[in-house]
């Protein structure tokens, strides 16, 4: 499973479905969509400012993770955007390694 934090924001009716279903019908609707794809909800939260709502979703590879942004977007009521999490062992394994670049310019 591939940790992802999840930002989104609600738009247009999503606002209004929001108001009208609640915080927690709506943490239900995400853990439903996860769970058709084998994945999991590790927490989400509510906040206010520049984003509605983010969280951590566990999610077993990258298709169904985009598969899951896709659906979530298309609907138009909500704009999430994922990001894949590391943790430190993958850094220190990214560390190890050597690519090759050159700079631009360089």
């Amino acid at each position: 499973m591939t940790k992802y934090l999840f930002e989104a924001n609600y738009v247009g009716e999503g606002i209004t479905g929001l108001m009208r279903e609640g915080g927690t019908k709506r943490r239900e609707a995400l853990e439903e969509a996860l769970g058709s794809v084998g994945g999991s909800l590790e927490c989400f939260y509510y906040a206010f400012g520049d984003i509605d709502v983010l969280g951590v979703l566990d999610v077993p590879d990258q298709a169904s993770a985009a598969a899951l942004s896709l659906m979530i977007n298309s609907t138009g009521s909500v704009d999430v955007r994922l990001k894949p999490l590391m943790t430190p062992e993958d850094i220190d394994e990214a560390a190890k390694k050597t690519p090759s670049y050159r700079g631009p310019g360089q």
